[in-house]
């Protein structure tokens, strides 16, 4: 045997760590009065994002669910304290946590911001079986944090992933070598990563209802109805999954840094786009600093009122990664192809083709100085920003603007 395929069987041990209910427990952490209160996370019912973000187990219990209407929660649930998102505080609740996980493995891949795998293959030497450190974060999470998390223990990446979702909350589920297929075949197949609603009903009609069935599919009929990925997920459910947990600082450098938005109502004026393209820019320009990331390529994608998708790229000379050359050049880039009589729902401005700033490269002789203060400037305004809070200093024109979800 090859020492490929002995370092593929190497048995891994394999955890994947799950919030329980995050955003709406991070909620209550430091709200005394929601205690035995239904919760929900959830958008403002004025605006198209009116709806549940997420819920608490009470308000779970009352059958509010995730992406129904705040109408429809608080017909079940007339109770319900909603509450609107605060996504710093969440990032800040899940570096805390994460900061625990990697006191039990140098190998850490965040799934989301409230999931991460664990591997603990090398771990087991020192501080116990896989359950048993589970169960040790969990504790630990629930002590030093003050939230719950679900935990599932395999040999490989798609089990765990199950495991943590197989029982909630505050559970450990572990899924081995001899009682995978006694657990995981059983389960509806959009129990799984990998099969969404669109699959699900592809494969109803083809009488499949559960992963047991899924797997004595043959793999002609798997690759027609839904391409190569169809067996590959086939062999995982088979219990060939050797996917390695990536540690979130040795992941592939990123290959776009974007960000979108649905406005509140459609907008069709270039005064309206540029006030949204301002918006965008300014959250991509922060991201690109943090990660000293630019670029040389733009790609603007817009969605209209019904639904019709356009994008147009260009890729220029210059670096790309300051908030007015982003505004600049997408602008020019939409008013190159977009016919301003139809409606917009939705915009989203991505920048590609990056580098790092560490990498060598050729400023030109004549523009360095601008390059420069702009530069100085850009940063001195994201540290204002970092300091005293978002909206401290903005453009004008997104001050009170009725186009966005502020």
């Amino acid at each position: 045997m090859s020492e490929f395929n002995k370092n593929k069987l190497k048995e891994k041990v394999i955890l994947h760590c799950d919030v329980n209910n995050f955003f709406a427990s991070v909620e209550c952490l430091s709200k005394i009065e929601l205690k035995n209160k239904p919760v929900a996370v959830s958008g403002n019912p004025e605006t198209r994002t009116g709806i549940i973000l997420a819920k608490n187990d009470i308000a779970k219990n009352f059958g509010v669910k995730t992406g129904e209407s705040i109408y429809e929660a608080k017909m079940k649930c007339p109770h319900l304290v909603c509450l609107p998102p605060h996504y710093d505080l969440y990032e800040k609740i899940s570096k805390q946590i994460i900061e625990i996980y990697y006191d039990y493995t140098d190998t850490v891949e965040s799934f989301g911001i409230d999931e991460c795998w664990l591997d603990v293959t090398e771990s087991v030497k020192l501080l116990g079986n896989g359950k048993t450190i589970a169960d040790n974060i969990k504790e630990r999470v629930l002590k030093e944090i003050g939230l719950t998390i679900s935990v599932g223990v395999s040999f490989c990446k798609i089990f765990a992933k199950l495991g943590s979702d197989y029982k909630k909350p505050f559970a450990t589920t572990v899924i081995s070598r001899k009682n995978f297929k006694t657990i995981v075949y059983p389960l509806p197949v959009e129990s799984i990563i990998g099969i969404g609603p669109q699959n699900k009903k592809k494969l109803a009609k083809m009488n499949v209802n559960t992963l047991g069935e899924y797997v004595n599919i043959p793999d002609k009929i798997l690759k027609t109805k839904f391409g190569i990925n169809g067996v590959i997920l086939k062999q995982k459910l088979l219990g060939f999954d050797f996917d390695d947990v990536i540690d979130n600082n040795k992941k592939v450098q990123i290959k776009s840094v974007g960000n979108g938005i649905t406005t509140n109502k459609n907008i069709t004026t270039k005064k309206q786009i540029l006030d949204v393209v301002v918006f965008l820019s300014n959250k991509i320009s922060k991201r690109l600093e943090e990660k000293n990331l630019y670029g040389h390529s733009i790609t603007v994608s817009i969605k209209t009122d019904n639904f019709e998708k356009y994008k147009k790229s260009v890729t220029f000379n210059e670096k790309i990664f300051l908030q007015v050359d982003i505004v600049k050049l997408s602008m020019k880039i939409i008013n190159s192809f977009w016919d301003y009589k139809k409606e917009i729902r939705a915009i989203r401005i991505s920048i590609k083709n990056l580098n790092t700033f560490n990498n060598p490269t050729q400023l030109s002789f004549f523009d360095k100085s601008n390059f420069d203060k702009s530069n100085k400037l850009e940063k001195s305004i994201n540290k204002m920003k970092k300091k005293y809070g978002e909206n401290s200093i903005t453009f004008a024109s997104l001050i009170k603007n009725k186009y966005l979800n502020k």
